[in-house]
Parts: C-alpha cells; sequence; structure tokens
C-alpha cells in the first residue's frame, strides 16, 4: 500500500488488523499495556508521554477538582502530565496582547484561555522539545487510548508518506495532530474548495484519509456527534488532512509546529479566541495547496492532520452543572447525578472506580 507522493490520487486505506477483530483476551489499557503493532517504534505511543516528550495540560490552579480527576484517570490509563497553569484575562496587561485583536471583542476567560495554551506552546520552544501534546484540564477518553493512538500514528505516517526510521511514532513532517476537538468536515467541503476541480492538486491532497473500520471505540452513529455523515461510515475513525476543528480540546504540536503557532498566535498578530486562531491557521495552510495566492499567505505551510470522530472529548463530571466550563459561566443550580462525555465508549472519567478494583468496564453507549 501506497499512497501517490505527487497527490495524484485519493487514497483511503484501512487497517491491517480491524478492530472487532481483536481477541476478547487481549487486554488494551491499563499501565501493563506496551504496544501490539508492527513496525515496533510505533509502540512507542504507549509510553508514559503517549509518544510525545510531554504532556502538558492547561487548567486554572484553583480548580483543584479537575486536576484531581485527571491525575487519577491519567495514572491509571498509563501516562503522566505537567500542569500550565491557566490565566485570568484580567491579568493580562493591554500591552501584552497581540496586534489584530481588540480586548474587548473577546472575552476575558477567552483571553486568558488563549495566554494558557500559549504558555504551554512556548514551552516546546524554550525546551527545544521534539513534540508535546496539549490538553484542556476536562478531557476524558477512551482507557484503551493508546491502542487507539497505535492506529492514529500509523494513519498519520501514511498520509504524510513518512521515512521508514521517523524519529517521532507519529511519522515526521506533520506540525499539529489534532486529536481532541468538537468537530470538523473534511477539508474539501470549506467553503473555498467545494467548488476546486476534482482533478486540482489541493483537492487530491485533502480528500486523503485513513479509515479505521469497524472500530469498537467508536460508539453508534446516532451517538456520535461531529460534522460528518457519521451513518455513512458508521464505527469508523478517519485519521485526515486537517480541515478546521471547532475546540482545542487536544493537539499535538511538533517544534516546528509550536514554533509556527507561537507566531501567528502572538509574534505577529491574533485574529480571535484560541482555537478559532489555530484552526484559522490549519484552514489557511490546507486551502493553499497546489494554489497560486496572490497575498502569499499559505498559513506557513503548516502540516495540520487530525483526527475524526476524535479521541479526546470534554467530559461533564457528576455534581454542579455550573461547574462544566471556565470559559463560559451558568448560574444554573442544577446537577448532574452521573458524568458524561460524547464520542467516548469507556469513559477513563466513569470507569476510575472499575480500573481502581479491576473490574469490568463499563460502556456509555
Amino acid at each position: 500500500m501506497t499512497i501517490n507522493n505527487d497527490f495524484g490520487t485519493s487514497y483511503i486505506p484501512t487497517t491491517l488488523k480491524k478492530l472487532s477483530q481483536i481477541s476478547s483476551q487481549e487486554r488494551l489499557y491499563g499501565n501493563t499495556y506496551t504496544g501490539r503493532s508492527s513496525p515496533a517504534e510505533i509502540n512507542r505511543v504507549a509510553n508514559d508521554t503517549l509518544g510525545f516528550s510531554e504532556i502538558f495540560v492547561v487548567g486554572l490552579p484553583e480548580r483543584s477538582d479537575k486536576r484531581d480527576a485527571l491525575v487519577l484517570s491519567a495514572a491509571l490509563t498509563g501516562f503522566h502530565v505537567e500542569w500550565v497553569d491557566g490565566v485570568e484575562g484580567e491579568t493580562i496587561p493591554d500591552k501584552a496582547v497581540p496586534f489584530g485583536i481588540n480586548r474587548y471583542s473577546v472575552t476575558e476567560s477567552n483571553l486568558g484561555s488563549w495566554r494558557g495554551h500559549m504558555n504551554a506552546i512556548r514551552r516546546i520552544v524554550e525546551e527545544d522539545l521534539e513534540s508535546a501534546l496539549i490538553m484542556e484540564d476536562d478531557m476524558d477518553r477512551d482507557v484503551r487510548l493508546r491502542s487507539q493512538l497505535e492506529e492514529i500514528a500509523k494513519g498519520s505516517r501514511m498520509l504524510l508518506n513518512s521515512a521508514s526510521s521517523p524519529s517521532s511514532p507519529y511519522g515526521d513532517g506533520w506540525d499539529i495532530l489534532w486529536i481532541g476537538h468538537c468537530g470538523e468536515p473534511f477539508p474539501e467541503y470549506l467553503d473555498e474548495n467545494k467548488n476546486k476541480p476534482g482533478d486540482r492538486p489541493g483537492i487530491q491532497y485533502m480528500k486523503r484519509r485513513y479509515a479505521i473500520e469497524d472500530n469498537i471505540t467508536v460508539p453508534p452513529p446516532d451517538r456520535t456527534t461531529g460534522m460528518i455523515d457519521f451513518h455513512a461510515h458508521p464505527y469508523t475513525r478517519f485519521v485526515h488532512i486537517c480541515a478546521a476543528p471547532i475546540c482545542s480540546f487536544a493537539y499535538a504540536l511538533s517544534q516546528s509546529g509550536a514554533q509556527k503557532v507561537l507566531f501567528d498566535l502572538s509574534v505577529d498578530h491574533l485574529t480571535g479566541a484560541f482555537d478559532n486562531a489555530l484552526a484559522g491557521l490549519c484552514r489557511r495552510s490546507v486551502s493553499s495547496v497546489g494554489e497560486e495566492n496572490p497575498d502569499n499567505d499559505r498559513g506557513l505551510d503548516t502540516k495540520c492532520i487530525s483526527v475524526t470522530p476524535p479521541v479526546f472529548f470534554h467530559h461533564k463530571a457528576k455534581g454542579f452543572v455550573s461547574g462544566d466550563s471556565d470559559i463560559h459561566e451558568t448560574a444554573s443550580g442544577d446537577v448532574r447525578e452521573k458524568g458524561t462525555t460524547e464520542n467516548i465508549m469507556w469513559s477513563a472519567r466513569n470507569n476510575i472506580y472499575d480500573m481502581i478494583m479491576d473490574g469490568e468496564m463499563e460502556s456509555q453507549f
């Protein structure tokens, strides 16, 4: 199986071993899981930083409830995180607000969120890290995350025609690997691309996808949320060229990717809320592939890979509904009796007790 290097063909491969064919005796979660992939270097995604140099979690220090839950669920599913304190927008002086943004056109909480993410991204550059995964502090995922990441790594390597021995298990050449978001279309369906001729090199590039079929970690189509037709591709997860995801739940940056984001979302300018600005960078890049842009704006040629449906999603914890978000305030006094997470089958957050007690995992759907 190969992908045409000149982007002349659309290629939709499937994994050699469908996830539905995995033996029930294969335990795909827990600290003892070390991977099952070939080539063997892909199994580095099962280490305690999920195949990245570091994992950074951005969150306000006073939200000790979120830190307790994330640290515990991460330990039980086999990875370690470093914390980056979130920022209150009111503490950012006007002089530090980037060119192009009017602080009064965004909420102070959005401005603080942007700065918290930028502080994590700056650490990648400062510490000369090869890569880092950055996530928000209320993230949930399937307890089988590391086995999911093996398939994602295979897809990323194929999409980018990675060398046979890349330095990263996810392959070389990517800048942003967006694995947690609220949804996105495929890039050829963006307004600026949908009327381009199908034989254009850029369109062929956008249509590249790696399909993980019969995937037991994907919910039923009517319980999967996003912006594509999941009924047309039931129980399938795609690794694909990124369009413009909504929400910055979890994303990885390479060193080159961190440099591009630090420049485009801080040093040079800022256009809006962090997740929209990051999506805009990927959108400008993918839409310029194979095109002559008179403005010479190619989104810094940022190589963005995405996963749909995502493998990280915002967890709505049991307790007061008002505690869900530190960006969007609500005065509701409603209480949620059981936590819930969209798009996740065996929720790590909801299976903490069962992992501690070595019990059977509970499915959400």
